[in-house]
């Protein structure tokens, strides 16, 4: 059965205003009349607590919390009128945000799947070229650990990530993740049987598009199961493979050269 979970913020053009954590909070200054009290209640430190009033307060443009003198630990806080309206009206935005998320779940596995491509689209990276695919597999070490990924056309890549990486992108098999590797970092090559190589990645292709540039070219490849990569090569590594449109190639790239990135 899917679940769906989801978080509601406030954006204003490209700032983003608050959310549920900083209406907490307010929430909390209102029931306890202290910044103190409030920060504890929310796991947050005195400091954090008061730099977020702070920064509310600026953005709304008028104060939402009045502080009393007394010091650090003595004195008190009050909500405004806004403050408390602002918290009625985000409530009911979350209610409605909620069954948002709940109707979600009545939609089907399509509708989940294509949530999860919109989730893709919207991570941004230097990286180039972004493949989408599925772990296969982890093989631990002491210090690095191998991950396998089946990739969407059908092709498999291999990264080397380390342990650390591992534990704190949750990598285990079953587990979707892109699959980021810089333009910068593709050797080319022609298809040959005998061709041997130490980088743990072959993918084989077609080129699609090649710009040149004054020292260096950019070369489009369509790879064999889908996707397509990007490749950064000297212009005389295009002449000196005789590289076309419709030239067969293979794209080599080693393990560490892969980055692995998670959507959630």
């Amino acid at each position: 059965m899917l679940h769906y979970e989801g978080s509601l913020w406030l954006t204003d053009g490209a700032r983003r205003w608050g959310g549920v954590d900083r209406v907490e909070l307010l929430a909390q200054i209102g029931a306890t009349g202290s910044i103190t009290a409030a920060a504890k209640a929310v796991g947050m430190s005195y400091k954090g607590a008061w730099d977020a009033v702070e920064t509310m307060n600026n953005l709304a443009g008028e104060a939402l919390v009045l502080r009393s003198t007394g010091g650090r630990g003595g004195g008190g806080a009050t909500l405004t009128p806004r403050a408390e309206r602002l918290i009625a009206s985000f409530r009911a935005i979350e209610a409605e945000h909620r069954r948002f998320v709940d109707r979600l779940a009545t939609l089907g596995e399509d509708a989940s799947d294509d949530l999860h491509l919109l989730r893709r689209f919207t991570m941004r990276t230097s990286a180039r070229n972004q493949l989408a695919g599925t772990i296969r597999h982890v093989a631990g070490g002491a210090v690095n650990d191998t991950v396998q990924i089946e990739l969407n056309g059908g092709a498999t890549v291999v990264a080397t990530v380390t342990r650390d990486s591992t534990a704190s992108l949750g990598l285990a098999a079953g587990r979707p993740v892109i699959v980021l590797v810089k333009a910068s970092w593709v050797i080319l090559a022609l298809p040959d049987d005998r061709l041997r190589v130490s980088a743990a990645n072959r993918l084989p292709g077609t080129v699609r598009r090649i710009v040149p540039g004054a020292v260096n070219s950019e070369v489009s490849i369509g790879l064999d199961g889908g996707g397509s990569m990007t490749a950064i090569v000297t212009r005389e590594a295009v002449n000196g493979l005789a590289l076309a449109e419709g030239s067969a190639v293979l794209t080599v790239f080693d393990a560490s050269a892969v980055i692995l990135g998670v959507t959630d």
